[in-house]
């Protein structure tokens, strides 16, 4: 168990407003509203197994597990576990969640195994030599029907040591000092559409946000995928969707 001392985001979610709210990740529900079904059905199949890499306080965990998948939790912080199992408790889905106190480069990823895999920003917390070879791993621990959905910062951020978010003049995050790896323009894109990757881009985005979730406002630059395994074709009709069927 981490103590307050050695858990850096122990302020973050031991807040009664706890850092990065409650909303899940839009791209993430936006998916899993479009896919969702009844009685635990994805379209022809049953929802399976997620894992939440940095879930933090777990709203996508919490997302995931309304959703109908069963959900390995998996972070540093026993504090942002602690609000998971509380949160999980609190919308009726404690079943489906289960937490796991790990750093994501000890974390088992099985071959074929989960039906989504979500790293929200957690590759830019870790080395960048490291970082690739967990974003391998996450690769390959999909199912043939699999999700991927990642969120990193990259060199737009004003928290990054290189140009060009070193020389916007806004405000940073209060927890730039976890972020040790910012992604270069195009990095993340790289990485999704290479042989060994085996995905297939539904979304990707690189932007500048406005952040009003934790402490003072700040900015952030990001990367977002969402992705899918080559050769899976679920109904998706982009976020905000475009052009869906009419009930």
């Amino acid at each position: 168990m981490t103590s307050p001392a050695s858990d850096y985001f122990f302020d973050a979610y031991n807040r009664e407003e706890i850092a990065y709210g409650m909303e899940p990740s839009a791209a993430l529900q936006a998916y899993l509203e479009q896919l969702g079904g009844a009685d635990g059905q994805v379209g022809d199949r049953p929802i399976g197994r997620a894992v939440d890499l940095g879930a933090g306080a777990g709203r996508d965990s919490i997302a995931l597990a309304a959703a109908g998948y069963d959900v390995i939790s998996v972070d540093l912080s026993d504090r942002g576990l602690a609000r998971i199992n509380e949160r999980a408790a609190e919308h009726h889905v404690a079943e489906r969640i289960r937490t796991n106190l790990c750093d994501v480069r000890e974390f088992d990823f099985p071959e074929n195994h989960f039906d989504a895999v979500i790293a929200t920003t957690v590759l830019d917390h870790i080395p960048a030599l490291d970082a690739q070879i967990v974003w391998q791993r996450m690769c390959d621990s999909l199912t043939d029907n699999g999700m991927l959905y990642v969120q990193v910062h990259t060199t737009e951020d004003p928290g990054s040591d290189v140009a060009p978010g070193n020389t916007r003049q806004v405000p940073v995050s209060e927890t730039a000092g976890a972020v040790i790896n910012y992604f270069r323009p195009n990095q993340l894109a790289a990485w999704a559409v290479a042989a060994e990757s085996r995905l297939r881009i539904l979304r990707y985005e690189e932007r500048l946000e406005w952040d009003y979730t934790h402490g003072p406002e700040h900015q952030h630059g990001k990367a977002i995928l969402l992705a899918v395994r080559e050769g899976f074709h679920p109904d998706w009709f982009g976020q905000p969707a475009a052009f869906p069927k009419q009930s």
